[in-house]
């Protein structure tokens, strides 16, 4: 019975795709279906995909469609512009450092509010309504993330003290309940929040989280999705491909914007520590989660140790 209800699903979120995406997915897909099925694909959702109705949709879309065809998918979330929407309404002071955003305690509750209160359930419902099964998670629930005070010590330029706040970096990570979910078929939205070792809370930027999840979970794939093409060269051109050597040079030069810095770090560390392909793609295009998995070309900037 339940493969029947994933093939009508497939079959009724296929037919909502224009004909051009459509008919491009359909006639390449059936050899990565069968090369990822039962495989995990992490993807990190934000920017735009977040922000637009018709790209939200589109993203629920995507990801139910590739659960109903036997690849598991696995969605961290960021949440930025709603974050800097209510921070704003407060009149508090928006701080990054190389990308990551400074949390005091206000700013904190204000994250929390915002990720796993709004944010979170948003996608839930939208991935639900496209007839997905998605469960609505923190890093704290289950015990799956651990986290510890990020702390600065050496920038790229100088060695400086600089604190972040309330912000962590993951200590330890436990999928036991992200593999059982998994393994029956739900779609599991994490909110990068976590607690430390006294109970305290913890923002995570979502990129790493993402990372690092899909080292732990020994993904097939980890797919940041951002508001650009994928990573840009210093004229504004996509680059489809990088290594640690030009990533280490794009970075020396400074021909990387803050908010790219921690998802091509994070990316960087996911593909050296066994993930198989690794890519930063353009969320502002509809279906492009579907475009990267199952045709040939992909729609962003890949990764390679």
């Amino acid at each position: 019975m339940s493969s029947n209800i994933n093939r009508d699903r497939s079959d009724n979120l296929m037919h909502d795709i224009d004909g051009a995406t459509k008919g491009k997915i359909l006639s390449q897909a059936l050899p990565y279906i069968k090369r990822f099925n039962g495989k995990v694909v992490v993807v990190k959702l934000g920017g735009s995909a977040l922000t637009n109705n018709s790209l939200s949709v589109s993203f629920a879309d995507d990801v139910t469609w590739l659960n109903s065809v036997g690849i598991k998918v696995l969605v961290i979330h960021g949440g930025g512009p709603h974050i800097e929407k209510q921070l704003k309404k407060l009149g508090k002071k928006v701080s990054f450092f190389e990308g990551i955003r400074v949390t005091d305690p206000e700013t904190l509750d204000i994250v929390e509010m915002v990720l796993a209160g709004n944010v979170n359930k948003e996608i839930v419902e939208l991935i639900n309504k496209s007839g997905g099964f998605a469960v609505g998670l923190t890093g704290q629930d289950g015990n799956i993330l651990k986290a510890k005070k990020l702390e600065i010590k050496e920038t790229r330029n100088a060695y400086s003290n600089v604190d972040l706040g309330l912000v962590g970096e993951i200590e330890n990570i436990n999928v036991q309940l992200l593999i059982s979910l998994l393994n029956d078929n739900f779609i599991p939205v994490i909110a990068p929040i976590a607690s430390g070792q006294s109970g305290e809370t913890y923002n995570i930027n979502a990129d790493v989280v993402a990372g690092q999840l899909a080292q732990a979970i020994k993904a097939e794939k980890l797919i940041l999705m951002t508001n650009t093409a994928g990573v840009l060269d210093n004229s504004g051109k996509l680059i489809p491909e990088l290594d640690r050597a030009s990533i280490d040079g794009l970075l020396k030069n400074k021909f990387i914007s803050e908010g790219m810095i921690p998802k091509i770090k994070s990316a960087l560390k996911a593909s050296e520590s066994g993930v198989k392909t690794v890519h930063i793609i353009d969320g502002r295009v509809e279906h492009s989660l579907l475009l990267e998995v199952l045709t040939d070309s992909g729609v962003g900037t890949m990764i390679r140790t």
